[in-house]
């Protein structure tokens, strides 16, 4: 398998996902008396065969593993953390934010978020069937993370990986509770999914999660594109050598995007008609279009902080149209 071998002691290796994106990018770190791991990967068959050929390739007894650290909670970087602490017996890290969505998600709680995410659906716009069929899928991903591991909130400002002291970096945005990790003297960025090549992480808006991801987004943009940074180590795609001018073109995407939704939005618009302009032309599965919902929402409602927008109920449906007040 295609292991890279990126400083003496941190490995990138790729863990296959059953997504377009093809692969997660997983870390391994050699430390004084065993293993680090960043990331887990999605838990189906050919994962877990893949981590077997890394330990092999690596000559790594999986009980060599002290911790294993998860970025954020979603299933192609939290889904085999439980099976990775079952081999290893190590304890799994993760923010605050997403411990609690862990429970919320994947958890056994009453409150189950398949069935929010319906009704959030529902009630801008979705047709009916669509809505249904979004729930249905969103809780067949729940196999692909069992067993759920024993969690410990990661309360510490900086962790040791590869024998290097790392700065804990909280980048909410595509998750609340996402993480990266920094190495200063090294001028590393752990980045996961918060900055990627060639591609644009996916900021949503998600039942009982902050109101404003995309602001939050643009925050922490700027908050990792402050520091010196000369290799960015994201979770999907390539290695990335120019973390600014990357950072300057996801934010003009993001700029393009609200304009472009912002046009859209006439008399009463619902973000389902919003996401059918942006989206519609390609044959989005239940999947896609839970994604490009939530991306939707999280655009259309920065345009509602900035006054750009004002948001309406119509009967049981939410609308946007555009701020009169600030044409």
């Amino acid at each position: 398998m295609d292991i890279q071998h990126i400083e003496e002691n941190i490995y990138r290796v790729p863990i296959p996902v059953p997504f377009p994106m093809k692969y997660v990018y997983c870390y391994l770190f050699k430390e004084k008396d065993g293993w680090s791991v960043v990331d887990a990967g999605f838990h189906y068959p050919e994962a877990v065969e893949a981590w077997n050929q890394a330990f092999s390739y690596l000559s790594l007894d999986p009980k060599e593993i002290r911790s294993i650290y998860i970025t954020h909670f979603h299933p192609d970087h939290f889904g085999l953390a439980g099976w990775m602490q079952e081999v290893t017996g190590a304890p799994v890290f993760i923010s605050a934010e997403d411990f609690a969505m862990v429970n919320r998600v994947w958890g056994d709680d009453d409150s189950k978020q398949a069935s929010h995410i319906a009704v959030m659906c529902k009630q801008n716009g979705v047709p009916e069937d669509l809505a249904d069929q979004i729930e249905e899928h969103m809780e067949k991903l729940k196999k692909h993370v069992l067993p759920l591991p024993s969690l410990t909130v990661l309360n510490d400002q900086e962790v040791t990986l590869g024998g290097w002291v790392w700065k804990v970096i909280p980048t909410p945005g595509h998750s609340d509770g996402l993480i990266c990790f920094y190495q200063p003297e090294k001028q590393l960025l752990l980045a996961a999914d918060h900055v990627l090549d060639k591609i644009t992480p996916n900021i949503s808006l998600w039942p009982g999660c902050r109101s404003n991801p995309l602001r939050d987004y643009f925050d922490s943009l700027n908050k990792v594109g402050s520091l010196d940074v000369h290799m960015t180590l994201p979770a999907h795609g390539g290695i990335i050598r120019y973390l600014s001018k990357r950072i300057d073109d996801i934010i003009l995407h993001h700029e393009n995007r609200l304009d472009q939704m912002f046009a859209l939005v006439k008399e009463g618009q619902t973000a389902y008609q919003v996401a059918e302009g942006v989206f519609g032309h390609k044959n989005l599965t239940p999947h896609q279009w839970r994604f490009a919902m939530a991306e939707t929402l999280a655009h259309l409602e920065f345009l509602v902080s900035t006054e750009k927008l004002v948001k309406i109920t119509n009967g049981e449906i939410i609308q946007y149209q555009p701020n009169l007040c600030m044409v």
